[in-house]
């Protein structure tokens, strides 16, 4: 038998994009672009290995009792634009170590930009539950990494955000 997709140790989210790894790597790690997709509110990082990693709570979140630093984590390999590697630990889940992501950008030979998102979940299946995304999208974690993706890459390619936004 299969392990559903959140139970798995390891989560590889893949998608294609049309803009260039510049703009990819951009969207990914700049508020500017943040705050247009996904669970919005504000990343920042520093991009150098040991560097920090937050991300801030949107106005929708702190309205639900959330902190304002929602996600933790700290850079481990940074190869702007085409490799970004770090921990990544959701405050709300106390009992999990932070998990890894690696975001890998490769261009095609078209134009457009491959974007592989793993997430080592190992030891941690509420995150795993959750970032796997939901169908139920009143359950907690929402929609999780593949709408995550999705906000992004349409924001790059149209310009402006899947959903509304704050």
């Amino acid at each position: 038998m299969s392990e559903s997709r959140a139970e798995q140790t390891t989560q590889i989210h893949r998608i294609f994009i049309n803009a260039t790894p510049e703009k990819v790597w951009e969207a990914i790690t700049t508020p500017e672009f943040s705050r247009l997709y996904g669970y919005t509110g504000d990343v920042s990082y520093d991009l150098r290995p040991g560097g920090a990693y937050a991300h801030r709570a949107s106005a929708e979140m702190l309205s639900m009792g959330l902190p304002e630093i929602v996600v933790t984590g700290e850079v481990l390999e940074s190869n702007p634009p085409r490799r970004l590697v770090q921990t990544w630990a959701p405050v709300w889940i106390e009992d999990e170590s932070p998990g890894t992501l690696t975001w890998d950008i490769e261009p095609t030979g078209e134009g457009a930009t491959r974007l592989t998102l793993t997430h080592d979940l190992t030891g941690r299946p509420q995150t795993a539950a959750q970032v796997a995304g939901n169908p139920d999208p009143s359950a907690m974690g929402g929609g999780g990494w593949p709408w995550v993706l999705s906000g992004l890459k349409t924001v790059l390619e149209t310009g402006t955000p899947m959903e509304p936004t704050g």
